[in-house]
C-alpha cells in the first residue's frame, strides 16, 4: 500500500466520473431527441427500423403499455438466443465445431444476457462458436445495455411532465439508444483496443511453439468488438474464461486503465443526462456524489485488506508483503483493486483477479457493493433509476420526521410510490437471501462447492448476489454448470433484472400525472450536504443491514477464522 497505488485508484474511479459528464449531456440529447452530429448518418437507419417494426416514434406510451414493450422485446430475445444456443452445432461460423449445449446451460446463458448481467456457468472459448458470440451475446449486449437506459428516460420524463399522460415510446428509446450511443463508441473503443493489442479475427485459433519446443493451441476470438461492449454496456463477462486477466482481452496495463474506467463511465454518464433531462442538474451531482462516496470507501477498503500478507503464511513464515493470490502480476495490487471496487459497483461482471481469492474482508465488500442494488453507478439506465427510489425513500423517510408530505424533483412522493419504490428495492433480499439459504441445505445444491464453512457459504452467497443484482462476476469455486445452479440463477436474475425495471415504470406512470410544482419553504432541499449524508445512510441501511446476518457467516467468520490461523489458535 503506497501513494502510487492510491494515485491509481483515484485516476481510475476519477476518470470514469470525469469522462461521464459530457457523455452524459450527449445521452440525455439522444434521449430527448435533440439534434446532434450523427443525425444525418443515423437518421435514416432510425427511420428503416422504424418502418420494418411499423413503429411511431411520436407516439407516447402509458407505463403500461411501455412496460409491455420491454418485456415482449425481452422475451422475443431470450427465445431466439435460447436457440441459437441449442441449435449451435448445425449453425454456421462455427470453426471451432462446437456442439449446441444442454437445455439449463442455454436457459441460464439466454438469461444471463438478456438481463445485462453476463453470468457465465461456462468458459468462453470452450464452449460458445463466433457465430454465437457475435450474432447472440454481443447483439444482446448491446439492447440488454440499451434496455436499461430506456427505464431512466421514462422516469425522467415522468419528473418533467405537467399532467401529462405518456413516459415517452420503448422502441424509440431503445433504436436511439443503440445507435446514437452504443455502437459508436463501441466502435470507436473497439479500433482503439485492436490498436493496442487485443485480439480481433474469425480464426478459431492459432499455434505457438513453447521455450521447450513443444505446440500450444491457443483459442482466439473476435475479443476488441465483444470487449468494448461488454464493458460500456456495463455487461461483464468475456470471451475467455479468465476474463480481463487474460492477455489477450487484456494486455497490458494501458489497456486494463482504458477498459476499467470503461466499465462505469456510462452508469455515470446516465446519472449527468438524468440530470440534465429532469432540469436537476445539482440534485444529479448529489446523487452522484453519494455513490461516489461509497464506491471509493469500498474500493478503498479492498486495497487495503489486500495489502496485508496472509497470517497463516507469515506464521509458516513465508515472506509475501501483499495478497497476490489470484492476482494478475503484470497489474498489480492497486489496480486489482480497483477493478474489483468498479466492477462489483457497477453492474458488470468482468473480473481481472479472481475474487474467491481475495481476503475475506475483501470478498464480503465486493459482495456488499452489489448488495446496495448496483447503483455505484450500476448500469447504463437502471443505476441511476434505482439511486433515484433510493432518493425518493430517502425524502418520505425525512418528510415523515417532519409531518410533511415529501417531494422530491417537483413531485409529491406519496403512498403508491413508495409502494412501488419497496417492490424495487426489496426483490434483491428475497431472491438472494431465499435461495441461499434453500441451497445451504439441498445437497443437490452442495455439491458444487469446491469449498466448505464459512468460504463456501460466501461462494453461494456471492452467486445470488451477483445473479440477482445483474452483475454477473463469479467468486470461484463454485460450479454452477448444473441443473440447480443454472435455473435458479437464471430465475435470480429475472427477479432482479425486471420486477425493479416494472416497478420503476410504474412510478414513472404515477408520476407523470402529477402537476409539476414549484419549490416551497416546506421543500427539503436535495442537492445539499445534508441529503447526500441521508441518502448515505438510507443506502446503507436498506442495502447493508438486510445481509449483515449473512456476511457474518460467511466472509466475517472467515476473516477471524484466517486470524487464528495466523496466531496457531
Amino acid at each position: 500500500m503506497n501513494i502510487q497505488g492510491w494515485g491509481e485508484i483515484a485516476l481510475t474511479l476519477g476518470l470514469a466520473c470525469l469522462l461521464g459528464r459530457p457523455i452524459g449531456v450527449y445521452m440525455s440529447r439522444v434521449w430527448n431527441g435533440e439534434r446532434t452530429w450523427l443525425d444525418p448518418v443515423m437518421k435514416p437507419v432510425e427511420g428503416v427500423f422504424y418502418k420494418l417494426g411499423g413503429v411511431d416514434p411520436a407516439r407516447s406510451q402509458g407505463w403500461l403499455g411501455y412496460a409491455g414493450a420491454l418485456l415482449a422485446f425481452n422475451l422475443a430475445g431470450f427465445l431466439f438466443l435460447y436457440a441459437m444456443l441449442r441449435l449451435q452445432g448445425v449453425l454456421p461460423l462455427n470453426p471451432q465445431g462446437f456442439d449446441g449445449v444442454s437445455p439449463h446451460l442455454a436457459f441460464n446463458t439466454a438469461v444471463s444476457f438478456v438481463t445485462n448481467t453476463n453470468w457465465q456457468s461456462y468458459g468462453g472459448e470452450t464452449t460458445m462458436s463466433s457465430l454465437t458470440q457475435m450474432a447472440g451475446l454481443t447483439v444482446q449486449n448491446f439492447v440488454s445495455a440499451a434496455t436499461g437506459a430506456t427505464i431512466a428516460a421514462a422516469l425522467a420524463r415522468a419528473f418533467i411532465a405537467n399532467r401529462g399522460s405518456g413516459v415517452g415510446n420503448f422502441w424509440a428509446d431503445l433504436v436511439r439508444t443503440t445507435l446514437w450511443l452504443l455502437l459508436p463508441l463501441s466502435f470507436v473503443l473497439a479500433i482503439v483496443l485492436v490498436g493496442l493489442g487485443v485480439t480481433q479475427t474469425l480464426a478459431a485459433n492459432a499455434t505457438a511453439t513453447t521455450l521447450e519446443g513443444g505446440q500450444q493451441t491457443l483459442s482466439l476470438f473476435q475479443t476488441a468488438s465483444q470487449l468494448a461492449i461488454k464493458q460500456l454496456g456495463i455487461n461483464g463477462g468475456g470471451v475467455f474464461n479468465a476474463n480481463s486477466a487474460h492477455p489477450f482481452e487484456n494486455p497490458t496495463p494501458l489497456t486494463n486503465l482504458i477498459t476499467a474506467v470503461s466499465i462505469n463511465v456510462m452508469g455515470w454518464a446516465a446519472f449527468f443526462a438524468f440530470g440534465r433531462s429532469v432540469l436537476a442538474k445539482k440534485e444529479a451531482r448529489a446523487l452522484a456524489t453519494a455513490a461516489f462516496l461509497i464506491l471509493f470507501a469500498c474500493t478503498a477498503g479492498i486495497y487495503v485488506a489486500e495489502s496485508q500478507p496472509a497470517p497463516a503464511l507469515v506464521a509458516a513464515g513465508i515472506e509475501q508483503p501483499v495478497n497476490m493470490e489470484g492476482k494478475e502480476t503484470r497489474f498489480g495490487l492497486a489496480a486489482s483493486s480497483a477493478w474489483a471496487g468498479q466492477t462489483t459497483g457497477a453492474s458488470n461482471g468482468s473480473v481481472n483477479a479472481m475474487h474467491g481469492s481475495l481476503m475475506p474482508l475483501s470478498g464480503g465488500l465486493t459482495m456488499f457493493l452489489m448488495a446496495l442494488g448496483e447503483i455505484l453507478p450500476g448500469g447504463i439506465g437502471s443505476g441511476i433509476a434505482i439511486m433515484v427510489v433510493m432518493a425518493m425513500l430517502s425524502v418520505f423517510v425525512a418528510g415523515l420526521m417532519v409531518g410533511r408530505t415529501p417531494e422530491y424533483l417537483g413531485k409529491k412522493i406519496e403512498a403508491r410510490e413508495i409502494q412501488f419504490a419497496m417492490i424495487a428495492v426489496l426483490v434483491l433480499p428475497l431472491a438472494i437471501l431465499g435461495f441461499t439459504a434453500i441451497a445451504a441445505v439441498l445437497p443437490t445444491a452442495m455439491e458444487g462447492l469446491l469449498n466448505h464453512g464459512p468460504h463456501g457459504l460466501s461462494e453461494m452467497l456471492y452467486a445470488y448476489i451477483s445473479a440477482s443484482a445483474n452483475n454477473g462476476s463469479a467468486f470461484a469455486g463454485l460450479t454452477a454448470n448444473a441443473p440447480w445452479w443454472n435455473t435458479t440463477l437464471g430465475i435470480s436474475m429475472l427477479a432482479g433484472r425486471f420486477v425493479p425495471a416494472v416497478a420503476v415504470l410504474a412510478i414513472a406512470g404515477t408520476l407523470v400525472a402529477k402537476p409539476r410544482l414549484a419549490p416551497s419553504t416546506g421543500t427539503l432541499p436535495t442537492h445539499g450536504p445534508l441529503f447526500i449524508g441521508l441518502l448515505i445512510g438510507v443506502i446503507l441501511i436498506l442495502g447493508g443491514l438486510q445481509f449483515f446476518p449473512a456476511l457474518s457467516l460467511g466472509p466475517i467468520v472467515e476473516h477471524f477464522q484466517m486470524l487464528a490461523a495466523g496466531a496457531g489458535v
